[in-house]
């Protein structure tokens, strides 16, 4: 493999029946796979069959936060694994309120045959605010990205060729963060909607961002590319050249609005 890739297995928001929630597979240079959440339920699996990631595979997880469309995913991932003969162990990585959950789930919707394998065969990593941790090649510190509705983290990844990708969650960018997200490679944002579409998806209800928002920040934070996703599924059709348009008028640099299962080379 010549180069880190990025497998969109789902760019939506939280009420999307047309695209799959966000989360994504980051792939090194090493071929080490990290999936970052793992949307709302057993859509996951179709997801990565999809994209044509055997999920036994998957042996590293980093899980933003508890809302359902980003959780819920992992609890199929974890009775796979547990179910599977031999597998890998699976790794989670989350800060102590999204382990507790996972732990709580499990034990009261797996059978016992299962959740006594998971000693064995799952590992939970409680993080902290500006913890480090390792993942294959890449070297990881996640940030909390002080949200205003669920305890929440991002990370910065050091990729083996020295590039910086950062995720921001999926709430708007807070100068907190300055330091994590400044002069990244790769900026990973939300983008609700079109700013001119504000007043018909209400993003600032919400707690979210729009595209040109996201270009701003990415514009000041120095990014060198930005990707928005976590967005309305109401204008899939027009959502790549339209918020890439609207992106761009305040941001020079390269954008990309992935469409589910679309493959971003970091180069």
């Amino acid at each position: 493999m010549s180069k880190p890739t990025i497998t969109m297995l789902g760019t939506g928001s939280a009420l999307v029946s047309r695209c799959f929630n966000t989360c994504f597979v980051l792939q090194s240079l090493d071929g080490t796979r990290l999936l970052v959440d793992t949307g709302g339920g057993n859509g996951i699996l179709t997801q990565l069959r999809l994209a044509g990631i055997d999920r036994g595979d998957i042996s590293h997880l980093f899980i933003t936060h508890a809302h359902t469309d980003h959780i819920l995913g992992a609890i199929w991932l974890i009775r796979m694994t547990l179910q599977r003969d031999r597998p890998k162990q699976l790794h989670i990585f989350s800060h102590q309120r999204v382990i507790d959950l996972l732990n709580l789930f499990c034990q009261s919707l797996l059978p016992k045959k299962q959740t006594d394998k998971i000693p064995d065969r799952i590992v939970f990593h409680v993080l902290q605010d500006g913890d480090c941790f390792q993942v294959g090649d890449m070297q990881l510190q996640c940030f909390d990205i002080h949200s205003t509705k669920e305890k929440q983290f991002g990370f910065t990844a050091l990729l083996p060729d020295c590039q910086k990708l950062v995720c921001l969650g999926d709430e708007p960018y807070n100068e907190a963060c300055r330091a994590y997200a400044l002069n990244a490679d790769w900026l990973m944002s939300e983008a609700f909607c079109l700013y001119a579409d504000r007043e018909r998806f209400k993003p600032y209800e919400k707690h979210h961002s729009t595209a040109l928002d996201a270009a701003r920040n990415a514009q000041s934070l120095a990014a060198r590319h930005l990707i928005l996703y976590h967005t309305e599924e109401e204008t899939l059709d027009t959502r790549k050249e339209l918020y890439t348009r609207e992106a761009k008028s305040v941001y020079p640099a390269p954008v990309f609005v992935p469409n589910d299962l679309e493959v971003i080379a970091l180069e």
